[in-house]
C-alpha cells in the first residue's frame, strides 16, 4: 500500500520544483530544523553546488561573493526566527551593488505567528525597502507544482533584473518537516515562464548628450565600478582624444587607462566628463568630477551615482552599449595638446611613485597594494576591502590585464568581507583578497570554517593593530582618538591562523611580498599572509608620497 505523503514530503517536492526553476549558482545553508525541506531539496538537486557553513551572516556573504563573481543568483538559506536577521547586512550590500542574490527565510506557519510560539519572530518584509521582490510563500500542499515552478522562474528573473538585487523568498513548513519517503503528486507543469534579463535600449536623445559632449576637447572618462569590463568605452576614449581614469574595481585599468589617475585628478580640470559605472572611491577622483564644467554619468540601470548633485544629464544606459552605439558614428579627434598634458604628466609621476614605494623595504600598504596587483597571474581575481586598502590599491595599481578586481562597494562595509572573498574564490579563478585587520577580524568566524572545510584563498593583510585609516581623517587630532575610534587590538594573527587551521607567513621586507604570494596560490587551502604596519610610520609615508607625487 502506497503511504500518503506527509507534510514534509509535500514541502521537498514543492521546495525542489522552485529551486528547478530557479537554477541558481549555488545554495549556502545554515543549521536548522525548519529549513529542513530548503536544505534537503538543495542537497538532492543534481549538480547543484551546496556550501554548508556554520553562520548565517558568513553563509550571507559568500553567497554575495559567489553571486558577485558569477552573475547569476545564488540562494542563501536559514531557518526561522534571528537566524534570518543575520542576512541583513549582505542584503544590503546586494542592494546597492547590484548583486543576485536570493533570501530564503524558513518559517513557522502563519498560525504561530504572535502566540508566542517558539523561535518565531515577524519575517515578513524582514529586509525593509532593499529586496526587489518579497513574496510568502503559501504552505506546500500537493498539485500546486504550477505554482511553486513559477515562483522559482519569478525569483529569478527579479534577481537579474535590471537592476539585479536581492530577491527574499519567506518560506513557511509545517510539522513534521522530515520527508518519509512517499511520491507527491505536484499536478501539471504549468506554462514556462522567461527568466532572463532584457537589456535597456540605448536612446536616440542619449546619443545627442554624448556626441555634444564630445565636440569637447578638454573631456576625460572616469570608470568607476562596473559588474564587467566596457572595452567600447576604452575605445571611445581613444576616439575623442580624452584620458581615461579607470578605478581598478571598473576592470579599465589596463592599456592606454592613466597609470595614476588619482594624482592626475587633483591637478586637472576638464570642461566635461563622461563617468560611467559606479560613484568614485576617493576624494581625488569626486573631487574632479564636481568640478568639471559639465558632468554626464552613465549607469545602466539608472542608479543615483552623484552624491554632489553636479550631472548635467544622468543617462540609464549600459555604459559598453552606449559607447558601441556612439563609436558607429564617430570620427576620430586627432592628438590634441590636452591628452598630450595628460600623458605627460602620467609619464612623469608614474615613474615618482613607484620610485617612492620602492625607497624603502619595510613593508607598506601603497607598495603591497601595487605589488599584489602586478604579481598576480592572468585569469586571477582579486578582492578588496574598504577603508583603506581600496584607496591605497585606486592609489597605486598599474595599468594591466587579465586581473578582475572586486569590491563590496555598495554599502562600502567591512562586514563579511573575508566570507565575500571566499564565495568569489569559489566561482574558480585563483583569488587573493587585501584587507586590513579590522576587516579580517570582523569575520574571524568566515575564516575558521573555510579553513577546517577545503577552501581556496590567498589573503594579504595589513596589520597596523586597530584601524589606521582613521589616522588619516580629522579624528587623529581628539583626545578619544586611540580607543574610540583607532581600536588595538592586540591579536597574534600566527596564533589565529595556528589555530584555525591557516597557513602564516609574516613580510619581512616588501620584496617578499610577490614570492610568498605565488606560493599561495600554487597550493590548496588558506594562506594568510600578514604585513606589520607601524601607524605613525605608515603616516609619515603617506604623507612624504602625496608631497613627492605634487613635486612631479
Amino acid at each position: 500500500m502506497t503511504p500518503e505523503p506527509t507534510a514534509g514530503d509535500v514541502a521537498l517536492a514543492c521546495v525542489s520544483a522552485m529551486l528547478a526553476e530557479l537554477r541558481p549558482a549555488g545554495v549556502c545553508v545554515s543549521p536548522g530544523s525548519r529549513s529542513t525541506p530548503l536544505a534537503l531539496a538543495a542537497a538532492r538537486t543534481p549538480d547543484l553546488p551546496l556550501w554548508p557553513h556554520l553562520d548565517e551572516r558568513s553563509s550571507a556573504f559568500f553567497a554575495l561573493g559567489l553571486a558577485k563573481a558569477s552573475g547569476r543568483p545564488v540562494a542563501v538559506v536559514c531557518t526561522s526566527g534571528t537566524a534570518a536577521a543575520e542576512f541583513y547586512p549582505a542584503v544590503i550590500e546586494a542592494a546597492q551593488a547590484r548583486v543576485p542574490l536570493v533570501l530564503l527565510t524558513a518559517d513557522r506557519p502563519p498560525r504561530l505567528r504572535g502566540t508566542g510560539a517558539n523561535q518565531t519572530i515577524d519575517q515578513v518584509r524582514l529586509y525593509g525597502s532593499y529586496p526587489r521582490l518579497f513574496e510568502e510563500a503559501p504552505l506546500p500542499k500537493p498539485g500546486s507544482g504550477g505554482l511553486w515552478r513559477a515562483l522559482g522562474a519569478r525569483v529569478r528573473a527579479t534577481a537579474l533584473g535590471p537592476p539585479a538585487g536581492p530577491v527574499h523568498l519567506n518560506l513557511p513548513f509545517d510539522e513534521p518537516l522530515v520527508p518519509a519517503g512517499a511520491e507527491v503528486d505536484l499536478g501539471p507543469a504549468g506554462p514556462a515562464v522567461a527568466t532572463e534579463a532584457a537589456s535597456r535600449p540605448v536612446r536616440g536623445q542619449d546619443l545627442s548628450i554624448l556626441f555634444g559632449a564630445l565636440e569637447r576637447e578638454r573631456g576625460a572618462i572616469v570608470a568607476g565600478g562596473l559588474p564587467s569590463p566596457a572595452p567600447a568605452v576604452a575605445e571611445l576614449a581613444r576616439v575623442a582624444a580624452w584620458p581615461l581614469l579607470a578605478e581598478p574595481a571598473s576592470g579599465m585599468r589596463a592599456g592606454d587607462a592613466m597609470s595614476v589617475p588619482d594624482a592626475l585628478a587633483e591637478r586637472f580640470t576638464a570642461e566635461v566628463v563622461v563617468q560611467v559605472g559606479s560613484t568614485p572611491t576617493t576624494r581625488a577622483m569626486l573631487g574632479f568630477v564636481a568640478r568639471a564644467g559639465r558632468l554626464i554619468v552613465v549607469d545602466a540601470d539608472g542608479f543615483p551615482t552623484d552624491p554632489a548633485g553636479h550631472a548635467s544629464h544622468a543617462i540609464a544606459a549600459d555604459p559598453e552599449a552606449l559607447a558601441r552605439a556612439v563609436l558607429a558614428r564617430a570620427a576620430t579627434r586627432s592628438p590634441a595638446p590636452w591628452l598630450d598634458e595628460w600623458k605627460t604628466a602620467d609619464a612623469r609621476l608614474r615613474p615618482a611613485l613607484d620610485a617612492a614605494l620602492d625607497a624603502s623595504d619595510e613593508p607598506g600598504e601603497q607598495r603591497a597594494a601595487r605589488d599584489l596587483a602586478r604579481a598576480l597571474p592572468a585569469g586571477a581575481t582579486l578582492v578588496v576591502a574598504n577603508s583603506a586598502p581600496v584607496r591605497d590599491l585606486c592609489l597605486a595599481m598599474e595599468p594591466r590585464d587579465g586581473l578582475r578586481v572586486l569590491a563590496n562597494r555598495g554599502a562600502s562595509g567591512i562586514d563579511g568581507f573575508v566570507s565575500t572573498a571566499l564565495g568569489v574564490a569559489a566561482a574558480g579563478s585563483p583569488t587573493a583578497a587585501l584587507a586590513g585587520d579590522l576587516s579580517l577580524l570582523h569575520d574571524v568566524g568566515g575564516l575558521a570554517w573555510a579553513a577546517s572545510h577545503g577552501h581556496d584563498l590567498t589573503l594579504v593583510v595589513v596589520n597596523n593593530d586597530g584601524g589606521g585609516v582613521f589616522d588619516r581623517l580629522a579624528t587623529r587630532g581628539l583626545p578619544e582618538h586611540e580607543g574610540l575610534f583607532v581600536m588595538p587590538h592586540g591579536i597574534d594573527l600566527w596564533a589565529l591562523a595556528t589555530a584555525i587551521g591557516a597557513r602564516h607567513a609574516l613580510v619581512g621586507s616588501a620584496r617578499e611580498l610577490p614570492a610568498l604570494v605565488g606560493e599561495a596560490l600554487g597550493r590548496r587551502g588558506i594562506d594568510l599572509i600578514e604585513l606589520r604596519i607601524d601607524r605613525e610610520q605608515s603616516l609619515t609615508r603617506l604623507r612624504a608620497l602625496t608631497e613627492g607625487l605634487a613635486r612631479a
